[in-house]
């Protein structure tokens, strides 16, 4: 009678291992791509933030404002939110024109991420409530990126 070995033999392993290969080259890049769009709601939540907090100060000061922060130290008040996003992903930003404002928010290179996202590196809403967002090539994707 012949003893029959038990266990997993290096050609088996190796299928695995190639299984497993081509399972994570095609999962990982799509998982990126779901992350970039999920962290864009990061910028959008933000920017309504931001506006709601301008038109706050402006009903109490008469005026907009570029300063964001209200610390001590601050020489004008501000609106107090901070010049990130909640997770930080986006940098914020205001600026005044001769009738109002616009609020920009950009990827935060600092935590990194967001900074890949090529098809909304711009978000923007301005103080009559228009919405836009560029790509990394200045092409108008306000659609895509703000829904």
């Amino acid at each position: 009678m012949r003893k029959t070995e038990k266990g997993v033999t290096l050609i088996e392993l190796m299928t695995v291992m190639v299984v497993l290969g081509i399972l994570t080259a095609i999962a990982v890049p799509s998982y990126r791509r779901y992350l970039l769009r999920a962290q864009r709601s990061d910028a959008s939540t933000a920017l309504l933030r931001l506006q709601t907090s301008e038109e706050k100060f402006l009903l109490q000061n008469g005026v907009y404002t570029t300063n964001l922060t209200n610390k001590p130290s601050d020489t004008t008040p501000g609106l107090g939110i901070g010049s990130t996003s909640e997770r930080g992903f986006y940098v914020l930003e205001v600026k005044l024109s001769a009738t109002g404002y616009t609020a920009t928010a950009k990827p935060n290179s600092v935590k990194g991420g967001q900074s890949d996202d090529k098809t909304c590196t711009e978000f923007s809403v301005s103080e009559t409530g228009v919405k836009k967002a560029k790509d990394s090539s200045s092409k108008d994707r306000t659609a895509e990126c703000w829904r």
